[in-house]
Protein backbone atom coordinates (compact mmCIF):
# COMPACT_ATOMS: atom_id res chain seq x y z
CA UNK A 1 0.00 0.00 0.00
CA UNK A 2 1.14 3.81 -0.48
CA UNK A 3 2.29 6.11 2.32
CA UNK A 4 1.55 9.58 2.57
CA UNK A 5 2.56 12.65 3.49
CA UNK A 6 -0.45 15.20 4.17
CA UNK A 7 0.61 18.91 4.10
CA UNK A 8 -1.11 21.97 5.39
CA UNK A 9 -0.76 25.09 3.16
CA UNK A 10 -0.06 27.83 5.15
CA UNK A 11 2.07 28.22 8.05
CA UNK A 12 3.58 24.70 6.89
CA UNK A 13 4.89 25.35 3.11
CA UNK A 14 4.71 28.92 3.28
CA UNK A 15 4.61 31.53 5.25
CA UNK A 16 1.09 32.71 6.64
CA UNK A 17 0.00 36.30 5.95
CA UNK A 18 -2.05 37.03 9.46
CA UNK A 19 -5.17 38.38 9.41
CA UNK A 20 -5.71 38.15 5.41
CA UNK A 21 -5.12 35.30 2.22
CA UNK A 22 -2.10 34.32 -0.06
CA UNK A 23 -4.28 35.93 -3.26
CA UNK A 24 -1.45 36.14 -6.09
CA UNK A 25 1.83 34.40 -6.70
CA UNK A 26 3.29 37.63 -5.17
CA UNK A 27 2.78 36.82 -2.10
CA UNK A 28 3.27 33.12 -1.46
CA UNK A 29 6.47 33.11 0.21
CA UNK A 30 8.14 29.50 0.93
CA UNK A 31 9.75 28.83 4.35
CA UNK A 32 12.75 28.43 3.38
CA UNK A 33 13.37 24.78 5.49
CA UNK A 34 10.37 22.87 3.70
CA UNK A 35 12.53 22.47 1.00
CA UNK A 36 14.90 19.67 2.51
CA UNK A 37 11.76 18.85 4.38
CA UNK A 38 10.22 18.07 0.85
CA UNK A 39 12.92 16.25 -1.20
CA UNK A 40 13.47 14.30 1.80
CA UNK A 41 9.95 12.82 2.30
CA UNK A 42 9.87 12.11 -1.62
CA UNK A 43 13.12 10.76 -1.67
CA UNK A 44 11.77 8.05 0.69
CA UNK A 45 8.83 7.51 -1.76
CA UNK A 46 6.08 9.40 -0.61
CA UNK A 47 3.30 11.01 -1.68
CA UNK A 48 2.74 14.29 -1.14
CA UNK A 49 -0.28 15.58 -0.61
CA UNK A 50 -1.47 19.15 -0.07
CA UNK A 51 -4.78 19.54 2.07
CA UNK A 52 -5.73 23.08 2.98
CA UNK A 53 -8.35 25.40 4.08
CA UNK A 54 -9.04 28.39 1.60
CA UNK A 55 -11.84 30.17 2.35
CA UNK A 56 -10.58 33.61 1.34
CA UNK A 57 -12.71 31.83 -2.06
CA UNK A 58 -15.68 31.50 0.06
CA UNK A 59 -15.62 35.05 1.06
CA UNK A 60 -14.79 36.35 -2.49
CA UNK A 61 -11.82 37.81 -2.06
CA UNK A 62 -10.25 35.03 -4.52
CA UNK A 63 -11.49 32.96 -7.21
CA UNK A 64 -10.56 29.53 -8.09
CA UNK A 65 -8.40 31.04 -10.79
CA UNK A 66 -6.26 32.53 -8.55
CA UNK A 67 -5.84 29.76 -6.23
CA UNK A 68 -5.10 27.79 -8.82
CA UNK A 69 -2.74 30.36 -10.21
CA UNK A 70 -0.85 30.06 -6.53
CA UNK A 71 -0.74 26.12 -6.05
CA UNK A 72 1.31 26.23 -10.28
CA UNK A 73 3.55 28.61 -9.17
CA UNK A 74 4.01 26.82 -6.45
CA UNK A 75 4.37 23.42 -7.77
CA UNK A 76 6.89 24.91 -10.30
CA UNK A 77 9.31 26.15 -8.19
CA UNK A 78 9.00 23.12 -5.77
CA UNK A 79 10.06 21.18 -8.63
CA UNK A 80 12.92 23.61 -9.90
CA UNK A 81 14.43 23.38 -6.14
CA UNK A 82 13.50 19.84 -5.74
CA UNK A 83 13.18 17.77 -8.51
CA UNK A 84 9.48 17.02 -7.11
CA UNK A 85 5.93 18.87 -6.99
CA UNK A 86 2.72 17.46 -5.09
CA UNK A 87 1.34 14.39 -5.81
CA UNK A 88 -1.99 15.91 -5.59
CA UNK A 89 -3.55 18.81 -4.17
CA UNK A 90 -6.99 18.92 -2.39
CA UNK A 91 -8.88 22.19 -0.95
CA UNK A 92 -11.53 23.51 0.38
CA UNK A 93 -13.22 27.07 -0.06
CA UNK A 94 -16.18 26.41 2.51
CA UNK A 95 -16.19 28.93 5.52
CA UNK A 96 -15.80 28.21 8.60
CA UNK A 97 -19.31 29.73 9.58
CA UNK A 98 -20.69 26.80 7.20
CA UNK A 99 -18.21 24.20 7.71
CA UNK A 100 -18.69 20.86 5.26
CA UNK A 101 -17.28 17.32 5.90
CA UNK A 102 -14.17 18.45 3.43
CA UNK A 103 -13.54 21.26 5.73
CA UNK A 104 -11.20 21.05 8.45
CA UNK A 105 -10.62 19.58 11.02
CA UNK A 106 -12.99 17.13 9.05
CA UNK A 107 -11.14 14.47 7.20
CA UNK A 108 -13.14 14.87 4.00
CA UNK A 109 -10.11 15.92 1.54
CA UNK A 110 -7.98 13.01 3.20
CA UNK A 111 -10.93 10.60 2.89
CA UNK A 112 -10.55 11.54 -0.90
CA UNK A 113 -7.02 10.93 -1.21
CA UNK A 114 -6.58 7.53 0.72
CA UNK A 115 -9.60 6.55 -1.42
CA UNK A 116 -7.71 7.67 -4.68
CA UNK A 117 -4.38 6.37 -3.98
CA UNK A 118 -5.12 3.64 -1.81
CA UNK A 119 -3.08 4.73 1.31
CA UNK A 120 -1.98 3.27 4.40
CA UNK A 121 -2.95 5.20 6.59
CA UNK A 122 -0.87 3.59 10.08
CA UNK A 123 2.21 4.87 7.58
CA UNK A 124 1.43 7.79 6.84
CA UNK A 125 1.94 11.59 8.63
CA UNK A 126 -0.23 15.24 9.14
CA UNK A 127 2.15 17.86 9.39
CA UNK A 128 0.08 21.49 10.41
CA UNK A 129 0.45 24.53 12.39
CA UNK A 130 -2.93 24.14 13.79
CA UNK A 131 -4.98 21.93 15.68
CA UNK A 132 -7.50 21.75 13.27
CA UNK A 133 -4.91 19.99 11.38
CA UNK A 134 -3.74 17.30 13.41
CA UNK A 135 -7.59 16.46 14.08
CA UNK A 136 -8.26 15.65 10.48
CA UNK A 137 -4.59 13.81 10.27
CA UNK A 138 -5.94 11.63 13.36
CA UNK A 139 -9.76 11.31 12.13
CA UNK A 140 -8.37 10.30 8.81
CA UNK A 141 -5.60 7.54 11.25
CA UNK A 142 -2.88 8.91 10.27
CA UNK A 143 0.30 9.76 12.86
CA UNK A 144 0.00 13.31 13.18
CA UNK A 145 2.34 17.11 13.62
CA UNK A 146 2.25 19.85 14.98
CA UNK A 147 4.60 22.81 14.34
CA UNK A 148 4.87 25.82 16.56
CA UNK A 149 4.73 26.59 20.05
CA UNK A 150 1.73 24.54 21.00
CA UNK A 151 0.48 22.56 24.17
CA UNK A 152 -0.04 19.08 23.82
CA UNK A 153 -3.24 17.99 22.83
CA UNK A 154 -5.82 14.47 22.00
CA UNK A 155 -4.87 14.93 18.35
CA UNK A 156 -1.45 15.38 17.90
CA UNK A 157 1.33 13.05 17.88
CA UNK A 158 4.41 15.18 17.62
CA UNK A 159 5.40 18.46 18.28
CA UNK A 160 8.08 20.20 16.89
CA UNK A 161 8.79 24.03 17.03
CA UNK A 162 10.32 23.79 13.48
CA UNK A 163 10.39 21.75 10.17
CA UNK A 164 14.36 21.59 10.72
CA UNK A 165 14.11 19.92 13.66
CA UNK A 166 10.69 17.96 12.18
CA UNK A 167 13.46 16.91 9.39
CA UNK A 168 15.96 15.77 11.27
CA UNK A 169 13.37 13.34 13.56
CA UNK A 170 12.11 12.39 10.50
CA UNK A 171 16.00 11.78 9.05
CA UNK A 172 16.22 9.26 12.15
CA UNK A 173 12.96 7.35 12.19
CA UNK A 174 10.98 7.69 9.42
CA UNK A 175 11.12 4.36 7.09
Amino acid sequence: MTKAIFFDRDGVVNRRIVGDYVKTPEQFVFIDDFFELFKFIKNKDYLAILVTNQQGIGKSLMTNQDLAEVHEYMNDELLERTGFAFDEIYFCPDLATNPSSRRKPQPGMFFEAIEKYKIDTSESWTIGDSTSDTEAGKHAGTQTVLLGSHEPNEFTDFIFPDITILTDYFRKNLN
